[in-house]
């Protein structure tokens, strides 16, 4: 029997001994649920198609999995003990189970982090549990080291960008010269090469200065929350500026990838996917426990598909 455990019977058994286990699921869940009592016609697409884009020269679908809470990493405003209980929860059986069900949803790409944890992981995931998520990786430079490109690379990364703190730093301090050299550096390693930015300032400089990434990784989400406009220094808010970055953005016509589209968890699915991609972001990046994912698959399959009242063009 295959270690992998089946779609349907994951359903099942997730509600199994739980006399209220079904109020846990959305509407979107329990009809899956319903379905699974059912014998599948075919074991192709079970969990249904998600639209793809190019990135490069890569078919990436347009909802990408993040990687900060595989890797214990939270912006949890005041809350200071969350990033060590996702250190606790997210063992390496309930990553590589987290990654197994983004794969089941048809997911194919993960942004991760670069460091030993993450490399071993994606290592044991690719090389024992048969896994084909492709990495996307994120990266820091310094004005004399790009060791860290190199090193996803030799990894296994299929794409690789520089952390967006750092091209803001960079932008601010006028050293936009080190991101475009780190740019070609990572395009001659045969690989996509990205630039993230919190700041619309950094796709603005890059395409100022003829700084040529394949994609750009931007943050974007409304300000619908109620502590958007609270003490945004204390981890409150991630895109200062939706409405300028929605606008810059749309005059780019290199492939962007949206971040942080849920405001760490403060924004519903169905409100923060929708207003990424009808705001011109051609996939989103979103961190998920394991118990998330097939609904999120579920809701962006469904925007995708029910049209889109877009202010760009799709990029990819």
């Amino acid at each position: 029997m295959s270690d992998r455990l089946d779609r349907r019977e994951f359903l099942k058994r997730s509600l199994a001994g739980s006399a209220v286990g079904a109020m846990a699921f959305s509407l979107e869940e329990q009809a899956l649920l319903a379905q699974a009592a059912k014998p599948p016609a075919s074991s192709a697409g079970a969990a249904g198609d998600m639209p793809v884009g190019k990135l490069g020269k890569l078919n990436v679908t347009r909802l990408i999995v993040g990687g900060n809470l595989t890797s214990g990493f939270a912006h949890s405003r005041d809350l200071i003990y969350v990033s060590g209980l996702l250190r606790q929860y997210f063992t390496d059986e309930k990553v590589f189970e987290t990654w197994e069900l983004c794969e089941e949803c048809g997911i194919n790409t993960a942004v991760l982090r670069l460091d030993d944890h993450v490399i071993g992981l994606i290592t044991k995931y690719w090389n024992e549990r048969d896994g084909k998520l492709q990495w996307i990786a994120q990266v820091k430079i310094t004005a004399d080291s790009f060791d860290e490109i190199k090193r996803a690379v030799d990894h296994g990364a299929v794409a690789v960008y520089v952390h967006g703190g750092i091209c803001d730093g960079l932008v601010d301090e006028g050293k936009i010269d080190l991101i475009a050299r780190a740019v070609q550096f990572t395009k001659d390693q045969h690989v996509v090469a990205g630039v993230a930015g919190h700041k619309v300032e950094v796709p603005i400089a890059c395409e100022k200065t003829g700084v040529e990434p394949d994609f750009y990784m931007k943050t974007l989400h409304s300000h619908k929350y109620w502590s958007a406009e609270r003490r945004p220094e204390h981890d409150n808010t991630w895109c200062l500026t939706p409405k300028e970055t929605t606008e810059f953005m749309s005059t780019v016509k290199k492939p962007w990838i949206a971040y942080k589209v849920l405001a760490a968890g403060a924004i519903h699915p169905q409100e923060g996917f929708r207003y990424a991609f009808e705001s011109g972001a051609d996939f989103i990046c979103a961190g998920m426990f394991d118990f998330q994912v097939r609904e999120d698959a579920i809701v962006a399959r469904s925007i995708l598909n029910a049209g889109l009242a877009r202010r760009r063009p799709w990029r990819a």
